[in-house]
Parts: C-alpha cells; structure tokens; sequence
C-alpha cells in the first residue's frame, strides 16, 4: 500500500522498466520453481498443451492458440493475465500505460515534461493490461490502431497535433496483453495492418510522422479448418507468429467426465435433490467421444466440450423436473432423462450432410443408444440378464419413462425372478457412494433402467413409446 505516489518517489523506490514479455517469463520461472498452477481449472493439457505454452513464453513469443471450438482456448488465452504483476505504475491519466519512466505518447511525455518529479503516477492492476476483440469482418484499422478524433479537432486542436489521435486497442494494450480471438475471420487487408505491430512493434495513425514503439504481448486464437485449408490468415502474418499452441479434445473419457463435471451446473438451489451416477456420466461423455469420430458429423468443426456440459445440465434438470412433478426427493438421473438431451446437443455438432429437418436429432438418438451400448459392456454382458429377456419373452412389457416414480418402477421387477437382488448388488457395486436408505430405490429404478435401454440396444429388448413414456418387450 506504500507505493510511490510521484515520479521522484518511483526513481527513488528502485523500480526498473520490465518489458511485458520479460515480465510474463519472470512470473512463469517463479511459477514453476514453486509449483503453481499455470491454468488453474484446465484439465487434460499437463503433458501436450502446457509445455508449449510455457515454451512459448519463456521464449518471449506471440502466440497462435490453435483448436477446434470447446477446447478452452479463450479461457487460457485470459489467463495469461495471472503472468502479469499485480501493479504496474503508470503516468496518473496515460490512455496507453504511459511507463513515467520512458512515456511514449504525446500528452505523457508532456506531463512528464511540466511536472518533473512532481508528476503523479497511477498503479493499474492486471485487468487493465490485458484487451480482447473478437474478429469480425466489420473490424477496421481504426478499431485496432487508432484514428483521428474529429470531436477533438473540433474543440481547437490542430490536425497535424498528436493530440486529436484516439487510441485504438492494440496501443491502449501498451505494456500488457492483447488478444484477437478467431483470426482469420479478419479480413486480409487488415491483417496486413498487423504487420508491424508483430514484426517492430510500432504503429502509425493516419500517417503521423511520430511512431508508438509498443511493448506488447499479442495472442490469438484460430480454427484449424481456417488456419490451414481455407488459407484466411496472409502467410506473412502467419510467419510473424512466433509459436503455434495445438489444443485438442479431452484424449479419455474420464477426463471428459471431469471438465464436464467442473463445469456444470449440478448444486441445484430447488427443494430436489438430484444424484448423478457414474454411468450416466459416462454415457454423456461417451455420446460425445462418439460424435467426434462420426463419419455423418462435419469434423472440421468439431463437437464442442460445451454439448456434454449441456446435456447433462439438462438431464438433471428433467430429473429436478420429474421429482417436482412426482413429488420425489432425492432422484438419481435415469436414461429417461436423456430423452431431452436433443435440444441441448442441437448447434454443437455440424453434419457432414444433411438432406432432411430432423436428420440430427435422429443422429443423436443413435450416438446416445451406442453409448448406452459401449458403458454397458464394459461392466457387463447380456445373457447375465437372461431373467429379464425371458419375462419379456413371456408376454410381460416392461414400462419405464420420466412419468413414473422410482417405487412404482422398481415394484414392476418383483416379479421378474433374480432381477431385484441382481439390480441391488449391481447398484451397490456401481456407485458404492450413493448408499444412504433415502436414495437407494432411485438409485436401483436408475441401474434398471440403463439394464432395459442396454439390452434393447443389443436386439434383446423391443422398445415402443407409449401413453408418454417406454415400453420394453419382444
């Protein structure tokens, strides 16, 4: 808090101009000795995606983030900023954080010039360093760079004065972070402005003579798909680029559950409890690890983490839903549940071709069952459910669906014989956490019903919709 309030105190203090690029390898040098999280919340990168980045940084590199979409690279494109000092001074009211020590716009180097020692100095903190624009088409040099402010001319300063200059985002990022998220969604000729502020770290407004020699560390995030077919980003952009980041997708099912699980909005404030097993979990993961490797799904586009964080999202809404409705408490997610799970999937998976409406959500049901299917199989086998196919067999359909209780779905297996005590011990064995008496029989109506869907997915079981749930039989 006993900062130095004026540019005598800051030369008296021992401070020493840092350039942002020295400084973020500075902090990442200390970070590592230490052992601190570089990306705090990103999981699945440790050994492929960090150690380019830190790479890259003590390299004093910009960089190029380069993955499909869901992979997290804005998040750590913002975390960057945890490399930058907590403080920095600057010169009291500078657009760009003018450093009092070697100030570069005009109305700093004047301050500095009237006041002298006297001149105040501002601590700005590490949101103020760091800017970020989404590049669209309609983005113009003037955005980025700068341009003649006319209102200021208007009020009596001079056209040819620096001062009638408004700083555009790249110079008020002076001395910080700037990013450009999406790249090549630039347009060409203002790519080609990006030249000198990657390769000599200067810009020019309007043709000033007087150049601003930026201390800048600039980041950028891009498609694959753009960044190598389409050839939007100019090669000599690409060039100036110093390291190219590759992300990808979670590279295990259990990683993918874990970013699904951080994420997602499971603490619900409603008078519901709501339990998710394992299972379930892995089904939605597995449904999503099945979309990437599609044929029928555009994968140059990629499958966003954001559908299994959505679709679990939603289906533990439709169980909160079905225990309001049912008046139950606790519910434990059922396949039932991920009957909903069409409306959160839609928009985060292209096809490679579709000719009719309704051809994704028909995609989705058959990439849901062959998760359902490969889960299954992992912990069982189907003639270990023989009882039940033969009960079927006999005539007896078996109903499930979001409309009935778990009591009144389990009461049905009483009469199946071995089933009831099939279906506790599997539970018991499956999610040994959920053990409390309140909810055993939701967690018991759930594993049945993921039996039902997996023998149904290995031809054991017929399904058919009915009266607004689901009847399985022969």
């Amino acid at each position: 808090m006993n900062r130095p309030r004026n540019l005598a105190e800051l030369r008296e203090s021992g401070y020493q101009p840092c350039s942002v690029k020295q400084e973020m390898r500075r902090n990442l040098i200390r970070r590592l000795k230490s052992g601190e999280e570089l990306f705090p919340g990103i999981v699945g990168y440790d050994e492929t995606v960090f150690p380019q980045v830190q790479n890259a940084i003590l390299s004093k590199h910009d960089m190029l983030f380069l993955g499909l979409r869901g992979q997290g690279k804005t998040r750590m494109l913002r975390l960057l900023v945890e490399l930058l000092d907590d403080a920095l001074p600057i010169v009291e009211g500078s657009e760009i954080n003018d450093d009092p020590l070697a100030p570069i716009s005009r109305y700093a180097r004047d301050r500095v010039l009237a006041e002298g020692d006297a001149c105040p100095v501002e601590w700005v903190g590490r949101d103020r360093r760091y800017h970020e624009k989404l590049a669209t088409p309609d983005v113009t040099i003037a955005d980025l760079i700068g341009e003649v402010d006319l209102i200021k001319h208007a009020e009596g300063r001079h056209l040819a004065s620096e001062d009638v200059m408004h700083f555009g985002l790249i110079p008020r990022s002076h001395r910080g972070i700037f990013c450009m998220n999406e790249l090549p969604d630039l347009s060409p000729k203002i790519q080609v402005g990006l030249f000198n502020v990657l390769e000599e770290r200067d810009v020019q407004i309007r043709g000033f003579t007087v150049r601003l020699p930026l201390d800048l560390c600039l980041v950028f995030s891009a498609n694959p798909e753009d960044y190598t077919n389409r050839g939007r980003i100019v090669t000599p952009l690409k060039d100036r680029i110093g390291s190219v980041v590759q992300t990808h997708y979670p590279l295990t099912r259990d990683l993918g559950v874990e970013i699904t699980a951080d994420n997602a909005w499971s603490d619900r404030d409603g008078d519901v409890e709501v339990h998710v097993p394992g299972f379930i979990r892995d089904v939605l993961e597995e449904t999503s690890r099945l979309a990437r490797t599609s044929p029928h799904v555009n994968q140059a586009s990629g499958v966003s983490v954001r559908m299994s964080i959505a679709n679990l999202e939603n289906a533990i809404s439709n169980a909160e839903r079905r225990g309001i409705l049912l008046g139950e408490s606790p519910v434990v997610v059922r396949i039932s549940d991920l009957a909903h799970i069409a409306s959160s999937s839609r928009g985060k998976m292209e096809l490679a071709m579709s000719e009719e409406p309704g051809d994704e959500d028909r995609l989705i049901w058959r990439l849901l069952g062959e998760a359902v299917r490969t889960v299954f199989d992992e912990w069982f086998k189907p003639k270990q459910f023989r009882c039940l196919v033969e009960y079927a067999e006999s005539g007896k359909p078996l109903a499930s669906g979001d409309t009935l209780t778990s009591a009144d779905l389990m009461s049905q297996f009483q009469a199946v014989p071995e089933f009831p005590e099939l279906v506790a011990t599997i539970s018991r064995d499956l999610e040994p956490e959920l053990t409390s008496d309140e909810v055993r029989i939701p967690l018991q109506a759930s594993v049945a019903e993921f039996i039902l869907e997996a023998l149904h997915c290995h031809n054991r079981l017929n399904k058919a919709r009915k009266d607004g749930g689901t009847s399985y039989g022969m």
